[in-house]
């Protein structure tokens, strides 16, 4: 062997050595979002999340219609009729910043692959549409201009790509001509691309149950992503450890994210673990004709209990095809917005508990205050577990109207009787110590 080869041959040794390390620290390097990032967004509490594409043209559900209600072939050119001309950015991040919320969050691509924004790696995107307008770009801007937190949600999983192995939520069936290591570059390139143009606050995963994902993959995605920015926040679907809609009981060592995420139930009280429930204001995520919607009710007890779990809500609406958002689902908004304006000192920047939320009530705190969100406004009085060390000074509702409380062997509120049949409304218990530092009371 020659001089040159040898030299040829230990680069090539040198090179592969290199490759091999660079890729154990990037799976290993579980480097999570700082703290302080973790508890201002924790502190928000409320966000909106927008699921919507040319699927909004059959009115049927983003992603799993495909192969299903709408032949394969009729899903996968939609993009060619979609053209929602009234779109309004600005209209949308208003409607969220007016309904209370603090950040939103925009199915940028969903399992059919379509992309919303002019991605440089398929030409299956929102250029290729009659309405050729990046739809990421002007909500990004319109929430900058808002003061409103962008993200950005983007599947795992795409059925409409070559490289990725299974084609259809039906059929299973592993594509031999797919190249799964293709397909990860595909992906970091999109993701690099949408960090760099959108510099998004969070990035919300999804479809990673599928059994072409492993969480190896998700670990050198997440530490990838800390490599290009490192105060990202995302969702813990990059792993196959989270609640989902079993609302299971996760092992927070095992998840690949920063936070968990229960979908369409409210979590389970935890202190330890950061989560957010998803929910829909109607029932299907994509807009569907007549679709039933939530009660007012119905919402802020699902805000309440949230916030009562120590979580945070991302409540979701479905733009129709021409780019709208139902006027009835803007009044409900609205009417959850007027509700917050007045109640939101219970919910943003509080703590879960320290009772655990139940079909009566549920509490948040925050310094010396307990806050008793009252559920069942038909309840003329209500008793609570003293707590250990700290008694109750005064109680009373957030217009200062006095409520009567006596504390013995519990903490018993005479209720005010005039909020019979209304909405969810706050009891302040004022202590005399601080209420941050209360173990859960069980």
């Amino acid at each position: 062997m020659s001089a040159l080869n040898k030299i040829d041959m230990n680069m090539k040794r040198f090179l592969l050595f290199f490759v091999a390390l660079t890729t154990f620290f990037s799976v290993n390097a579980q480097t999570k979002t700082d703290a302080s990032v973790m508890n201002d967004f924790m502190d928000k509490r409320f966000g909106m999340f927008i699921h919507w594409g040319p699927v909004s043209l059959r009115g049927t559900e983003i992603g799993w219609s495909r192969g299903d209600q709408v032949e394969v072939e009729d899903y996968d050119n939609l993009y060619k009729e979609f053209n929602p001309v009234l779109f309004d950015a600005d209209a949308i991040v208003k409607t969220a910043k007016d309904a209370g919320m603090k950040y939103l969050t925009i199915t940028a691509r969903h399992h059919d692959g379509f992309c919303l924004w002019p991605t440089a790696y398929t030409n299956f995107n929102i250029t290729n549409t009659p309405y050729k307008i990046d739809i990421v770009g002007a909500l990004n801007e319109a929430c900058k201009k808002q003061g409103i937190k962008f993200c950005i949600y983007y599947s795992v999983l795409d059925w409409h790509h070559p490289d990725y192995p299974i084609h259809s939520s039906k059929n299973q069936t592993i594509d031999p001509k797919s190249d799964m290591n293709r397909y990860l570059i595909y992906m970091k390139n999109q993701l690099k691309e949408l960090i760099t143009k959108y510099d998004p606050y969070m990035l919300w995963f999804d479809g990673q149950w599928e059994k072409p994902w492993t969480d190896e993959m998700g670990k050198d995605l997440y530490a990838y992503l800390k490599q290009l920015k490192p105060t990202i926040i995302t969702n813990n679907r990059l792993g196959k450890e989270f609640a989902a809609m079993e609302n299971k009981n996760i092992d927070a060592s095992k998840m690949i994210g920063d936070y968990d995420t229960p979908e369409q139930v409210v979590g389970k009280l935890n202190m330890q673990t950061p989560w957010e429930s998803c929910f829909t204001i109607c029932n299907q995520w994509a807009w569907k004709p007549n679709d039933k919607m939530k009660s007012l009710k119905q919402c802020l007890e699902i805000i309440s209990k949230t916030a009562g779990g120590n979580g945070n809500l991302l409540l979701n609406v479905g733009p129709m095809p021409d780019g709208r958002i139902e006027a009835r689902q803007i009044e409900r908004l609205k009417e959850i917005g007027d509700w917050l304006k007045i109640n939101g000192e219970a919910i943003y920047g509080t703590l879960g508990g320290p009772y655990q939320p139940n079909d009566d009530y549920a509490t948040t705190r925050k310094g010396n205050k307990i806050y008793l969100h009252v559920l069942n406004t038909n309840l003329a009085k209500l008793s609570l577990k003293t707590i250990p060390g700290l008694k109750v000074k005064k109680a009373y509702l957030l217009n200062n109207q006095t409520v009567n409380v006596e504390q013995k062997d519990a903490i018993s509120l005479q209720l005010p009787s005039h909020q019979t049949n209304q909405s969810d409304y706050i009891v302040v218990l004022e202590l005399n110590g601080n209420a941050e530092n209360i173990p859960v009371i069980k």
